[in-house]
């Protein structure tokens, strides 16, 4: 049994699973990281022991799934744009004295791309790029069959890339594609292009349910996130060339938003033979990928993925 935590901005859950990426049980409970990381850890602490109290056998890791930027060999969160207030955390060091485990930490965009990798989307080819598209965007880089870190462990910090010269003010700059391709950078937008009608309670649901019901400021809000969706997909493709490009989050759930514009575009900008190799798809594991992601960094860096198949 392996114990995931999946730790975002807006949801923290706690999975039991197994090596094989399946869910046993998961429990869940609202972030507020607004309340200071040392409530959240108490929170955090007591519903993993629930969930291992539960467990049909006994936990032997934990494996945790967090956003970047962090430390990850040592397993310091150092101040993730979605998690404010938590710098230089030693999360890795705090769960194991208090568990007595193994504990393994892993940037939730590697996560996500080594669980498409292995159970979803990926699965077949060697070179692949996941997207989180959550309430940041994060990203996961899998290069001939490994996931690439970079230097300091922030290859894939994606969203922190000028796509453009201004736009909503997402991860320290404005025009980042943070900015127009997570959940909390759309919301932003759609207050920016029309602030008569959406205010600072606006979520990018309102603005999505807003699309469905056929709202044409809703219907340019979204394409013009597309639109630089589509150039940040088309400079991945040119600079990585990947055969998928696989969408976590957004693109999951209001995809059929802003994917026309974004394809279209990325089939402008990016090279023929970079697009004509590289497909763009939704996770296939769906709305499981981030408990699947949350077992991740156990199976990569503990040893455990020559047993997955």
């Amino acid at each position: 049994m392996i114990l995931g935590l999946d730790i975002g901005g807006t949801k923290t859950a706690v999975i039991v699973g197994t090596e094989r990426g399946e869910i046993v049980s998961r429990l869940q409970f609202a972030t507020s990281s607004e309340r200071g990381f040392e409530k959240v850890l108490e929170e955090l602490s007591a519903t993993i022991a629930q969930a291992m109290s539960n467990a049909p056998k006994p936990v032997k890791v934990i494996s945790v799934s967090v956003g970047g930027p962090l430390d990850i060999l040592k397993g310091v969160i150092q101040s993730p744009p979605n998690l404010p207030g938590w710098n230089n955390i030693p999360l890795k060091e705090l769960l194991e004295k208090r568990f007595s485990l193994p504990v393994f930490v892993d940037h939730d965009g590697n996560a996500g791309a080594l669980a498409e990798f292995y159970f979803g989307a990926g699965r077949g080819y060697r070179n692949i790029v996941f997207l989180t598209m959550g309430t940041g965007l994060g990203a996961g880089l899998i290069l001939d069959g490994r996931v690439f870190r970079g230097t300091t462990d922030t290859a894939g910090e994606l969203g922190h890339i000028r796509i453009a010269e201004d736009g909503p003010l997402c991860y320290g700059k404005s025009g980042s594609l943070e900015g127009y391709g997570s959940g909390t950078g759309m919301a932003k937008l759609a207050r920016m292009m029309f602030p008569s009608l959406w205010n600072d309670s606006t979520t990018v649901s309102d603005l999505y349910t807003a699309w469905k019901q056929g709202s044409p400021e809703a219907q340019q809000v979204f394409e013009r996130a597309g639109f630089y969706l589509g150039r940040g997909f088309a400079m991945i493709a040119d600079l990585i060339n990947p055969e998928r490009i696989i969408l976590g989050g957004l693109g999951i759930r209001i995809g059929d938003a802003f994917l026309p514009s974004a394809e279209r575009v990325f089939r402008q900008e990016a090279l023929p033979q970079s697009s004509a190799a590289c497909g763009i798809v939704p996770a296939q594991l769906g709305e499981a990928i981030g408990d699947v992601a949350s077992l991740c960094a156990a199976l990569d860096q503990g040893g455990m993925m020559e047993n997955v198949g």
